[in-house]
């Protein structure tokens, strides 16, 4: 039997990126996937095609889980859909990196929003229906930021350790309906957006890792499924650094 069979895992923000890594590690798992886009709608189809060609349902929806109203409508979709759900990744995240000297109001308020506005509403949205069946793992994508901060990313630290906060407080709230709240804090991870950057700066970021390398979205996927599965089951409030040892 596969690791995640039989259990259905709503991810946000998944066409892309740590997102899109974590639906197909748990599509290969054996778990249903029910995940989020925002404007990637091309891409977002191509994955549930992907998804769907290694045995399980899987559904890509439109919706902003930053807005409150637009995570209830989504959540209630999924149930619909899928019946329940037992796991919920909240990856959904934005940069808007400056100087504090530099940064506007509005995008210090933005990416509070999408990074930790995102975070209360699904868990808000998920809360009743995992409380009534008694279980549920809620995996909090933070970052390594969030724990030591980084100069230039006030309002990124600033959401990442909100998410830690609030994760802590949650697995306190929820423990007692066996319904676990964790956080991974990825570190360097190589994606398509980092694919951008001057290579002679991403190596240099490289050797400056205990393991030598960047991690991969499969690195934070691998650690998303021990903490959405059984065995798991006697872990809940802790924040998993997955960062090659960059905070050692």
């Amino acid at each position: 039997m596969k690791l995640l069979e039989n259990k259905n895992t709503i991810i946000t923000g998944a066409s892309r990126g740590i997102g899109r890594g974590i639906a197909m590690y748990f599509a290969k798992l054996g778990s249903n996937v029910a995940f989020t886009y925002n404007s990637s709608a091309g891409p977002a189809e191509e994955l549930q095609k992907e998804l769907e060609a290694e045995g399980v349902k899987a559904k890509a929806y439109q919706s902003d889980a930053s807005d409150f109203d637009q995570a209830q409508e989504f959540v209630k979709q999924v149930l619909a859909d899928f019946g329940n759900v037992d796991v919920l990744i909240n990856n959904a995240g934005i940069t808007k990196d400056n100087l504090l000297m530099r940064m506007s109001e509005d995008d210090f308020n933005r990416v509070i929003q999408v990074n930790l506005n995102s975070i209360f509403n699904m868990t808000k949205a998920i809360l009743r229906p995992m409380l009534k069946q008694r279980h549920g793992s809620i995996i909090n994508i933070s970052s390594v930021v969030g724990v030591k901060g980084n100069a230039g990313q006030g309002n990124y630290a600033a959401s990442k350790a909100g998410a830690i906060g609030f994760s802590k407080s949650m697995a306190l709230e929820l423990g007692s309906r066996n319904i676990r709240t964790n956080v991974i804090a990825p570190g360097f991870i190589e994606t398509e957006m980092t694919a951008k950057l001057d290579e002679k700066t991403v190596q240099g970021w490289r050797d400056a890792i205990p393991l030598k390398r960047g991690g991969t979205p499969e690195d934070v996927a691998g650690a998303c499924a021990f903490l959405a599965s059984d065995m798991s089951a006697y872990v809940t409030g802790q924040v998993l650094n997955v960062d090659g040892g960059m905070l050692t």
